[in-house]
Formats: C-alpha cells, sequence, structure tokens
C-alpha cells in the first residue's frame, strides 16, 4: 500500500474500523468500566464517525510529497500546532549547562553495573537558573558506548529507586543492565511538582521561567508535562557527556502522564532516537476525536496543570482541535516510536493508541519505511514490530511491567541495529 493509500485510510478512519482478527476489549472488562465511570463511552460501537487531519496536507490545502518537505515546513507547523494547542510552548535550551558528579559508584548492583548520580544545573543569560539530579546505571565490562533507556519517573523514589535499596518492576534495572543496556532516570516531581496551584509552579522549574517560550495571555505558556519533556532534554545533555553512553541511541519512556511526556520530548528533540509511550492515552498516544474512555474534559477538570490554557478551549471539542495524536506519534519519524497499551486500561483506550501508530504511516513512509494498517491490531501480547514502529497491549491494567520493558528492549535492539 503506498503512502497515499494509507492516508487515504487514516481521513475514513472510523469506529467501523475494526480487525478481523486481534485484541478486543473483554465484554466483562467493558461492563465493569462502565459501572466504575458513569456517563464515560467504553464500547466501540458508541464511538462516533470521526475524520483524522491528514498529518501531510499543508496550509494551503497541498499534500507533502517528500521527506524533504516534511522536514523543511510541515514537521515544524504540526509540532506548533501542538505547542500552541496542547502542550505549551517550551523555552529555549539554556544558555548554559553545568554537570555535578555526586555520586560515582563502581559497585552497584554488586559490581555489575557503574552508578552515577549528577546534579544538572541550568543557566540563563540574565542570571536563573534550575538544578535537579538524574541517575545513571551502566554496564560494567562493556566494550565501547553503549544504548540508554531514559526513564521519566512520575511516580515515588521507591518506584525507581537508583540506590536499589528497594526494587520495583516499574524500573527493573538489573534486567535491564543484562542485556547490555545502561539506563537514566529522573523524577518529575524534582522538575515541576504533579500538582496544581500557583504555590506547586513556584517550587518547579516554572517558578524560575513562567511562561517558557510562549505567554500566559495568549494561553500557549507550558504546563506541567512541557516542564517533565523539557527536563528529559536536560538529561539528555548530560547523556551526551558521558562517554559510556551511545548518545545516537537513547530511548525516553514514561508511563501514563510519563508517556505523554516521553512523546512530547521526542517530539521536540530529535536527539531521542526511540520515544516509548505506555499506557499514556489521551493527550498521549490516543486518538482524541475517538472519544472513548478518557477524554480532554476530563484531563483540564483533574489535571488543569498538566496542558496549556489553549487545550481547555477542546473540552467536548475534540473535533475542532487542530490536530490529533497519530501526528504526535508522527513527529517522531524517521526515528522510532514504541507505544504499549494494557488490556483492561480501557479508560487510556487501547485501540485508539494502536490506531494513532497505524495513522501515523503515511509521514513514515516518505522515508521509505514500512508502516501499520488500521485493520492489524495484533492479539493479547503478540508485540506488532514494523520498521520503526511498536504496538503491544498486554494482559493485566494501568501500569508499566517487566513485560513491558521486555518488549520494549526486544524491539529497541532489532531498530537500533537497522
Amino acid at each position: 500500500m503506498t503512502h497515499r493509500a494509507l492516508s487515504i485510510a487514516a481521513l475514513l478512519c472510523s469506529s467501523s474500523v475494526l480487525a478481523a482478527e486481534g485484541w478486543r476489549a473483554d465484554p466483562k472488562v467493558v461492563e465493569s468500566a462502565e459501572k466504575g465511570r458513569k456517563g464515560v463511552m467504553y464500547r466501540e460501537e458508541g464511538v462516533p464517525k470521526y475524520t483524522l487531519p491528514d498529518p501531510l496536507a499543508k496550509a494551503d490545502g497541498t499534500r507533502v510529497a517528500t521527506a524533504q518537505e516534511w522536514e523543511s515546513g510541515q514537521r515544524q507547523r504540526t509540532l506548533d500546532l501542538f505547542a500552541t494547542h496542547v502542550f505549551g510552548k517550551t523555552p529555549a535550551r539554556p544558555t548554559t549547562m553545568k554537570f555535578e558528579v555526586l555520586l560515582d559508584d563502581p559497585k552497584a548492583m554488586e559490581g555489575k553495573a557503574t552508578h552515577k548520580r549528577v546534579k544538572i544545573t541550568s543557566l540563563d543569560g540574565g542570571g536563573k537558573s534550575y538544578a535537579f539530579e538524574a541517575s545513571l546505571m551502566l554496564p560494567n565490562g562493556a566494550k565501547g558506548p553503549v544504548p540508554a533507556f531514559l526513564l521519566i519517573n512520575n511516580r515515588p523514589v521507591a518506584s525507581a529507586d537508583p540506590t536499589r535499596a528497594e526494587k520495583n518492576g516499574f524500573w527493573p534495572a538489573e534486567e535491564i543492565v543484562a542485556r547490555g543496556f545502561a539506563t537514566a532516570v529522573f523524577r518529575t516531581w524534582d522538575v515541576d511538582p504533579d500538582k496544581s496551584g500557583d504555590e506547586a509552579r513556584a517550587q518547579g522549574v516554572r517558578g524560575v521561567w513562567p511562561d517558557g517560550g510562549g505567554k500566559v495571555a495568549d494561553g500557549d505558556a507550558w504546563a506541567t508535562i512541557g516542564a517533565w519533556a523539557w527536563g528529559a532534554s536536560r538529561v539528555m545533555d548530560w547523556l551526551e557527556t558521558e562517554p559510556a553512553v551511545d548518545a545516537k541511541r537513547v530511548a525516553v519512556i514514561g508511563h501514563s502522564r510519563g508517556g505523554k511526556t516521553a512523546l512530547w520530548a521526542g517530539a521536540q528533540d530529535t536527539r531521542f532516537s526511540i520515544a516509548v509511550s505506555n499506557n499514556s492515552g489521551e493527550g498521549g498516544a490516543s486518538l482524541s476525536r475517538r472519544q472513548l474512555g478518557e477524554r480532554v474534559a476530563h484531563l483540564n477538570k483533574s489535571f488543569p496543570f498538566w496542558f496549556c490554557g489553549n487545550y481547555k478551549k477542546f473540552d467536548d471539542k475534540e473535533d475542532e482541535l487542530p490536530v490529533d495524536h497519530h501526528q504526535l506519534v508522527a513527529l517522531m519519524a524517521p526515528r522510532a516510536v514504541a507505544v504499549g497499551s494494557a488490556d483492561t486500561d480501557l479508560w487510556a483506550d487501547p485501540r485508539g493508541e494502536f490506531l494513532a501508530v497505524a495513522h501515523a504511516g503515511p509521514v513514515f513512509a516518505l522515508y521509505g519505511q514500512p508502516t501499520v494498517a488500521p485493520t492489524e491490531m495484533p492479539a493479547l501480547e503478540s508485540p506488532l514490530n514494523r520498521g520503526k514502529l511498536h504496538y503491544h497491549v498486554r494482559k493485566g491494567g494501568h501500569n508499566l511491567l517487566p513485560v513491558d520493558w521486555g518488549y520494549y528492549m526486544d524491539f529497541a535492539e532489532t531498530a537500533w541495529k537497522k
């Protein structure tokens, strides 16, 4: 199928597009979800018909035909639409960066890894600065620079404890290192508090640079997810200075709100060679226009600080959004992207997450890369790896588990070899 045929399929996408085989929500899970949240659509037959924005359609009505056209204008236009209407505008890269090594322990993980902890300080030309910490686990005995996974930890420290006093499947660092990867981690709260209100905002990076690259009056000032994505890029600044890390092969990974952040970080910062979105749902990998499970209004009511002010204009008006999230996935092209869902996490809309991967295809096709058809949703725990695209849906609920990590590492090995 040509990239034009794929884009036409994207435009015709509706609730009637279902795979002949592959994952389908368990009716018992649907019934339970309906009881848990009244008034929320969980049934596929209730999804309204919708038309997705064509990722290749330019502002003048013509269509992008080559990768060069995409990179010379359409990519930036798409990025700007997300910055203006969804995430807010990120400030320019700091003029000065400082990295202070606080720990360098070559005997971590019973001698299998070296644990480095660093204080990352960003400074602008006006004397303002912000600092936070990050950690890195390096496999000992590696023959050269190794690829790395950077985890955006949106949970308590114990979920991704660099000291390894507590171990959690959310960050199975031992297994990651055993496969020959390095793995870095930072905690979102250390960059910007995951809490609403002026007092919370003042405690994080947005307290130093409140507007980011936008303006509060224009509704495009950066919000918390934008701040966390900025933090991921600052960790990437540090990883580029680490000779034991192959900075050309770094994957940024996050779960839930962290998955939304990973996609936005990867979209903006092309140094990330893979973006991994785990159970990111609405505002992340899931298509907003499907209106299944969580919707834009739910996000803005429960977490009004995650997204920019302009995003609130689309409460219950998803069809008016100038973008949808297949375009967020498409911003990773020609780099790699992995999306993972969970069988009982209908709030995040697994099918909507898969369809975002499928409908990003026209952009990946510009680079001659293989794509995924909307009818190819894989069966439960049958990961689909195709070129620079990955999708899986596993048993269980809303979480980042070792089985997810295994799928992502399998995919990364293939993507990085290519």
